[in-house]
């Protein structure tokens, strides 16, 4: 299998080309080691941070930054979006405080991304 790809592992966005199977991966086109396991984890487990926001109730504004602590599987970012839907939480909350635990049988958190003080 061959993929062409933009690395997003950090601002230099190397365009990558990813060819192999199982175990047997190659990356070229990548300046750092980063765009290696990028390609290769894009290939075989696709993950993202997903940034985003839940209701907040007691602060100035009603809308509250949120983030997952750690990169979940790309196919589970709908099923993610769908459960944050339904948080609400109530001022105050401190930047990494958990708003939601273990998100979608993932093991990771979801985490505030802004602390919002009690009005």
């Amino acid at each position: 299998m061959k993929k062409e790809m933009v690395c997003i592992s950090c601002p230099m966005g190397c365009h990558l080309t990813v060819e192999g199977e199982g175990d047997n991966w190659t990356v070229t086109g990548n300046n750092c080691k980063n765009g290696e396991r990028y390609g290769i984890q894009e290939m075989t487990d696709p993950r993202r941070i997903l940034p985003t926001t839940v209701v907040i109730k007691g602060a100035m504004i009603s809308r509250l930054p949120v983030k997952t602590a750690q990169e979940i599987p790309k196919g589970k970012l709908f099923d993610a979006m769908d459960a944050l839907s339904k948080v609400v939480v109530n001022a105050p909350v401190k930047v990494g405080d958990v708003v939601l635990k273990d998100v979608c049988g993932t093991g990771i958190d979801v985490i505030a991304t802004k602390t919002m003080p009690a009005v």
